[in-house]
């Protein structure tokens, strides 16, 4: 069981790496797969929201291969 919930943990964090054609996209992305990825470990869903999306705007700025 402990298993299955970080996997599926790492999997939606990988939806962080899916950057949106304008900042708009790139934040409801990364909050939305930090929202899931809070909620599957039983944290606050607000604050995986926020951390997600932020992390996944920096990363799509701060990368090229990002459009």
């Amino acid at each position: 069981m402990q298993f299955s919930k970080l996997a599926l943990a790492l999997a939606v964090c990988g939806g962080l790496s899916a950057c949106g054609d304008n900042f708009g996209e790139q934040a409801l992305f990364g909050g939305g797969a930090g929202a899931l990825g809070a909620a599957v470990l039983n944290a606050d869903p607000i604050v995986g929201a926020a951390v997600g999306a932020a992390g996944n705007v920096l990363y799509c700025k701060t990368q090229n291969n990002c459009r």
